[in-house]
């Protein structure tokens, strides 16, 4: 299949398609990472750094604006990262792997490690209506006549039928993290139900913020503190947090919005900065650093720890249905997947005012990719610097 150096899972999100599709693409992922990677190194070669460098550079130099930080994965090891440019462009304060970006929808897989932990533990189950802990969902307008609300593996895989944003009538975009329920369950009557739940894919922002809240409700714990004390803290992720709290406040990056015209502008992210980003917690609202993101990708590629997912639920998550949005790509519980010439590459991109993050990991060759990045617009492109890294990597594995 050829598919462009290009690839983007940002796309999927605009894409729409029939159907639930068995997760049969990815039989190869749900296998141990250490089985396909018996012989492997665990290192790049000073040549092998070297290229990584020049792409990564390369691609920077297109804008040059704000900074990026670029990490790569294998095994369970950060093996090379770099960062590039300025955190803040004011203070020439210079980007490192210190510096803590936002990280938006990545956020989304966080939430799906909580759900699979509650199913783990049998407080929650996917084919369960999400009405049994959110009632408040009857107040979203249009459920088609015959139709029953959302599972909650509907929501988990983009398939609920939901519009991906509330209408924009009330302020559902701002208030602090501690009211981001509340918030959200003054949204619902203000959204919408494009077709009926199961139907199709249709990325919906507010459909994984109503399954943070089912979730929550469900594990009698509310969300922030769960992803804390359950996910976070146990994966060794201390500089990463929902809010700029006093622990990260001083490192993190100032995000800058590039305009078509090549204007930079900082006054949205400051603003989101400050004000937070209202219901927008469970799908979007995580800071964190390449040094700890790279932790997780270690944990999603199968080397534990088994306190956060024991290897069999996490196999369980990787082969379980997927909405599809397009030929060999898909949306399933908490990732995107993409079927490539590199395998079946996993992952999630984020995008918020000021910040895009993209992670990207293939399990079967046991390696994954991090650009983090404090600047959104043209010219300079994650994807496609994503793209010639998974190059690089693909390479070296074969």
């Amino acid at each position: 299949m050829s598919v462009s150096m290009n690839i983007t899972f940002a796309d999927l999100n605009r894409g729409r398609n029939t159907a639930t599709l068995a997760i049969a693409l990815l039989l190869a992922t749900t296998a141990p990472a250490q089985a396909s990677a018996q012989g492997a190194r665990r290192t790049l070669s000073p040549s092998e750094v070297a290229l990584a460098d020049s792409i990564a550079s390369a691609e920077f130099a297109r804008d040059s604006v704000g900074g990026m930080t670029v990490g790569i994965i294998t095994g369970d090891s950060l093996v090379w990262t770099k960062s590039y440019g300025w955190a803040d462009i004011a203070t020439r304060k210079p980007a490192t792997h210190r510096t803590v970006y936002r990280i938006g929808s990545i956020t989304k897989t966080f939430t799906a490690v909580m759900l699979w932990q509650l199913v783990r533990r049998g407080d929650v189950t996917l084919d369960s209506p999400v009405s049994r802990w959110v009632p408040e969902i009857s107040e979203v307008r249009d459920l088609p006549r015959g139709a029953s609300p959302p599972t909650i593996m509907q929501l988990a895989t983009m398939s609920a039928g939901l519009a991906r944003e509330p209408d924009p009538k009330g302020d559902f975009w701002s208030g602090p993290v501690s009211r981001w329920d509340s918030i959200l369950i003054a949204a619902l009557p203000d959204t919408r139900y494009d077709f009926a739940p199961g139907k199709r894919y249709e990325y919906s922002n507010i459909g994984y913020a109503i399954l943070g809240l089912a979730l929550e409700r469900a594990a009698h714990t509310p969300y922030v503190e769960w992803e804390q004390a359950h996910v976070l803290t146990p994966l060794g992720m201390t500089r990463s947090a929902f809010s700029a709290d006093s622990a990260i406040a001083s490192d993190v990056a100032t995000g800058y919005e590039i305009s078509r015209s090549g204007q930079v502008d900082d006054t949205t992210a400051q603003r989101e900065r400050r004000t937070g980003r209202g219901y927008k917690v469970p799908n979007g609202a995580l800071f964190t650093t390449v040094d700890d993101l790279a932790r997780f990708v270690e944990f999603e590629l199968g080397h534990g720890p088994a306190a956060v997912l024991d290897s069999a639920t996490l196999r369980r998550q990787f082969a379980s249905p997927v909405s599809a949005i397009g030929p060999g790509a898909g949306y399933g519980p908490g990732f995107m997947t993409q079927l490539s010439p590199y395998g079946v590459l996993l992952g999630h991109d984020g995008s918020v005012a000021g910040f895009s993050a993209r992670m990207m990991y293939n399990r079967e060759a046991d390696f994954g990719i991090i650009v983090l990045r404090n600047a959104t617009g043209d010219p300079t492109q994650i994807s496609r610097l994503t793209g010639a890294l998974l190059r690089l990597l693909a390479t070296r594995a074969g």
